[in-house]
């Protein structure tokens, strides 16, 4: 079932799609989060650019479906969708977790003889090889609530209301789990360009942590600093965007704008 089409419709939504576009961008959420955080980068880019977004299992149309609580098996899944998506040129973009789990999937196209991704931008995270000592998972629902709203994440409202707590939390939970026991294969090097993206005031994540991903590849990286915390790209939409548009303007397409 890995190889069909229920399966990659299960994992990966696509909001407006484009059929011509010269290249595709799958986005991977943060610890919690969900395909429509990506719902605007969508819609900005429209036809130039193909924009996916993988859905977690645990939450909205998935909500029924238990979750995972490791990155290994987070990234068996998505690598199964998205390598259907081999027929045109393909970008990652992951926001926090996501972006470790965009670094594993990359890993897992380069040992499947794919062709590499055009770019990961990894945003909002510390490099792979960069550790805390994080034990959120561990804590109480209060105490997980209370990280959710430290971070200032989107959707803040809805950690007020119980009953969507309730639906939530877990899949919060196990997400957390899963990042904070995350350990790379010092080995493990991909070959692509690496755009890295982060906050200056994100608690979770250091300038020179996030320069440290020029270790985890032999291709050439940047970084790309925005004010703001680990949400920055909320309140800079437009600046992420514009960054992305020209990035993947280079990878053989026209200019997006």
């Amino acid at each position: 079932m890995t190889g069909s089409t229920e399966y990659f419709e299960n994992w990966v939504s696509t909001f407006n799609p484009a059929p011509s576009a010269a290249v595709r961008l799958a986005c991977l959420p943060h610890a919690g989060g969900s395909a429509s955080f990506f719902f605007p980068l969508a819609k900005a880019f429209g036809p130039d650019v193909e924009v996916m977004a993988v859905q977690y299992p645990g939450r909205q149309a998935r909500r029924n479906e238990p979750g995972i609580d490791n990155v290994p098996e987070y990234a068996d899944h998505i690598f199964a969708a998205l390598r259907q998506l081999a027929d045109r040129p393909l970008a990652l973009f992951g926001h926090s977790m996501g972006a470790v789990l965009a670094y594993e999937v990359a890993l897992r196209m380069r040992e499947a003889g794919l062709p590499a991704p055009v770019r990961l931008f990894a945003s909002g995270r510390r490099a792979p090889s960069r550790y805390r000592d994080e034990q959120v998972h561990k804590g109480t629902d209060v105490q997980i609530v209370a990280e959710l709203r430290g971070l200032g994440g989107p959707n803040q409202s809805m950690l007020t209301d119980p009953e969507v707590l309730a639906l939530i939390l877990p899949a919060v939970r196990g997400d957390y789990r899963a990042i904070e026991r995350y350990r790379h294969d010092p080995d493990a090097r991909l070959d692509c360009p690496v755009t890295v993206l982060v906050g200056d005031e994100d608690p979770r994540v250091t300038l020179d942590e996030a320069r440290a991903w020029a270790e985890h590849t032999t291709g050439p990286t940047e970084l790309e600093v925005f004010g703001g915390g680990h949400f920055y790209l909320v309140d800079h939409g437009k600046e992420v965007i514009d960054l992305l548009a020209r990035r993947l303007s280079t990878q053989g397409t026209e200019p997006i704008r």
